[in-house]
């Protein structure tokens, strides 16, 4: 006899706790929502902190926001790619708050991939054009609840007028 008096109560708590989890799941999606954009504005090799010997970089990045609200990142995952081979790699939790309709730059510190390197430069000693492919490939993560930002740059380098 209780169990016919609980059946509804159970039900009614179900129904409340799914509407929550779709609520939550939905308040990701923005209307109107315009991926920012970033960009590579330096790159320069620092000494490295974990005392190998190999470089690291220290990549300046420029993000600009065009939505009205303020972009909090909780973190920044990133690699640069050479020819095909993802030479560096890194990842980054200390970054500005982006206003906006505003703009910000930040310096992240990357690792070199030494295999990938030595992959590179065997790669670059067989190519007979003087041209290679480059991309920079980053995550940004703006926190719980949000879809992360991927953003990608890709061009080519030309080494013709560096003899």
């Amino acid at each position: 006899m209780t169990g016919n008096y609980l059946r509804p109560l159970i039900y009614r708590i179900a129904a409340l706790l799914l509407t929550t989890v779709l609520l939550s799941a939905c308040s990701g999606m923005r209307p109107g929502y315009e991926t920012p954009s970033v960009s590579v504005q330096s790159f320069r090799t620092v000494p490295s902190e974990t005392g190998t010997g190999l470089p690291s970089f220290a990549i300046g990045l420029h993000v600009t926001n065009p939505n009205l609200e303020p972009l909090e990142l909780a973190g920044i995952s990133y690699t640069v790619s050479l020819d095909g081979q993802q030479v560096i790699k890194g990842v980054g939790n200390e970054l500005p708050v982006i206003e906006g309709y505003g703009e910000g730059t930040f310096t992240v510190t990357a690792a070199f991939n030494v295999m990938a390197g030595i992959q590179l430069v065997r790669s670059l000693m067989s190519k007979t054009n003087e041209t290679f492919d480059y991309a920079f490939e980053a995550k940004l993560d703006p926190g719980s609840y949000k879809r992360k930002i991927r953003i990608r740059d890709s061009g080519k380098i030309s080494l013709a007028g560096t003899k």
